[in-house]
């Protein structure tokens, strides 16, 4: 990537029009990013999604998407588990073809089985979503991401773990999810080093040149993640992390999901620019 960019989930609340309006208004803001929301459904057609991949070029917007938030790559039911591999292809044979960047998604839940029989089983969904996707397009990135909730699947060990251990595959670090996980954790500028200095040991430099990142206010309890904030709503310190990512010389995409992504998204790019 180029440099660090900054873009909303969705479409600005400002536009007046669908996704090929939102893709203009995010460059009409001076932000340079934008995340699909396939949450509940993948809602771009495949006639369509030629238009968006003019207007992501015309308007110079990185897509990235992140997939239906019904999946579970640990369950043990094979309809479920094969129908889960479906959302997270068919979204992101849909973002190829709009000529976007990365996919991102929620794997799965730990339910009653162990942390080490939960890993395997989800490395070979993610193995299986790779080799499908590989056939259409063999550069866009699949991402788990880091989850908010302790009863589900996505800490920053085990997505390390499974992007070393496959190709095409890097952690989509949601470092709000993080600090909503760990109880309040991983929110200094000390923790922000550790996580990026890890990060780089175990999947190398390119992997902060094209790091996919989420970030917003967030509330949480003993068990994690309750629901997003505006970011001056929340604990979470969001200006120490952009001056972790600027010591450190992030690139890729740092996309705001907080209750109104558009004008934190541009707090932060701001902040950051400021440094």
């Amino acid at each position: 990537m180029d440099k660090l960019r900054f873009g909303t989930a969705g479409i600005p609340h400002s536009t007046k029009g669908d996704t090929l309006k939102g893709i203009e208004q995010v460059r009409k803001l001076k932000l340079d990013a934008m995340e699909l929301e396939f949450v509940h459904s993948v809602n771009i057609s495949k006639e369509k999604a030629p238009l968006v991949a003019d207007a992501r070029k015309k308007n110079d917007v990185v897509l990235t998407c992140h997939a239906p938030y019904f999946i579970n790559l640990n369950s043990e039911d094979k309809k479920k588990f094969h129908a889960s591999i479906s959302y997270i292809t068919n979204s992101a044979k849909i973002l190829s073809l709009c000529n976007g960047w990365s996919v991102c998604f929620h794997a799965g839940y730990y339910m009653k089985d162990t942390r080490e029989k939960t890993y395997e089983r989800i490395k070979e969904g993610v193995k299986k979503i790779v080799n499908e996707v590989k056939q259409v397009d063999d550069k866009i990135w699949i991402r788990p991401e880091i989850s908010g909730k302790k009863s589900q699947f996505g800490d920053l060990d085990e997505l390390l773990k499974l992007s070393s251990e496959i190709e095409q595959v890097l952690p989509c670090i949601d470092f709000s999810h993080l600090y909503a996980r760990t109880v309040g954790e991983n929110n200094t500028l000390a923790e922000f080093r550790s996580i990026l200095t890890k990060v780089e040991k175990e999947l190398g430099k390119n992997a902060l040149e094209n790091m996919h990142i989420h970030a917003a206010g967030i509330a949480f309890g003993d068990k994690g993640e309750k629901n997003h904030l505006l970011l001056k709503e929340s604990g979470f310190n969001y200006k120490e992390l952009l001056k972790t990512l600027k010591e450190f010389k992030v690139k890729g995409v740092l996309i705001c999901e907080s209750t109104i992504p558009q004008d934190d998204a541009l707090m932060m790019q701001k902040t950051y620019a400021g440094l």
